[in-house]
């Protein structure tokens, strides 16, 4: 589902025809915060428009935008609203990386990520949905970019090829509907020392003018992930909307 506060009318009618309609208040389970009982990582609680009624660490999880959002993400104004410019050096990659992109979309930021990390390096732009990897092929043929491959994921499980460098997640983490069982996955396919880049708008900032299921707070993010084998780094903050957190795999995990 689109994330803006205020949408173009097409766009609106297209987030709408991807919503299931059916809300209501279910019956809560009992939280187990530190993940270890599948039955017990999630609640089942009211139903907001722009959510799925699963809560996760208190958070209910938002819709996914489907691939007929697709053009918003190759929105002209992206460049000012996100500064991608930024974001390529905060994550400063190096030649051979080896990235994963997950919740690609159509590689807004997957071919800048290829430029990066040259052609001894690979880019894994990760998706669910089969529509936006033919969207990717199209946009890296486009670009005549080589080092971006497609990989058909799971909401579980981002399947990976080989362990990874760094995986990053633009304004994607807060869609994931099984979270615990995603990051756990993202976790076990990071190289030694590997780093995860969550890049979420703002939660704290009112003025950011997108939906409030569709941000994160920093603390949000950090307490959510103590559910896994990964350690806090650091946030970034020169991202105009965006705040980004970096975490790291531990040591012998």
């Amino acid at each position: 589902m689109n994330r803006l506060l205020r949408l173009p009318p097409l766009l609106v009618l297209l987030s709408l025809a991807c919503i299931a309609l059916t809300a209501g208040t279910g019956v809560a389970q009992d939280a187990a915060k530190d993940g270890a009982n599948p039955a017990s990582r999630y609640l089942t609680g009211r139903k907001t428009f722009d959510g799925i009624g699963k809560y996760y660490f208190d958070r209910e999880i938002a819709h996914y935008m489907t691939h007929l959002g697709a053009p918003w993400l190759d929105r002209p104004e992206r460049d000012q609203e996100e500064r991608p410019d930024l974001l390529m050096k905060a994550l400063a990659l190096k030649p051979g990386d080896v990235v994963a992109d997950l919740g690609c979309g159509t590689g807004y930021f997957s071919w800048r990520m290829a430029q990066a990390v040259g052609a001894k390096g690979v880019v894994y732009g990760v998706e669910i949905q089969p529509e936006m990897l033919t969207h990717l092929a199209e946009k890296m043929k486009e670009r005549g970019v080589t080092n971006v491959l497609g990989v058909l994921g799971t909401t579980m499980d981002p399947k990976l090829p080989k362990p990874v460098d760094l995986v990053i997640m633009v304004d994607v983490y807060h869609e994931f509907d099984h979270p615990f069982e995603m990051m756990a996955a993202v976790a076990r396919q990071l190289k030694p020392g590997g780093r995860v880049a969550f890049v979420e708008y703002r939660g704290e900032d009112p003025e950011v003018p997108i939906k409030p299921l569709h941000k994160m707070t920093e603390a949000q993010v950090k307490k959510e992930m103590t559910a896994q084998p990964l350690e806090y780094v650091e946030t970034i903050r020169t991202l105009p909307r965006q705040h980004i957190i970096l975490f790291r795999k531990r040591a012998g995990k």
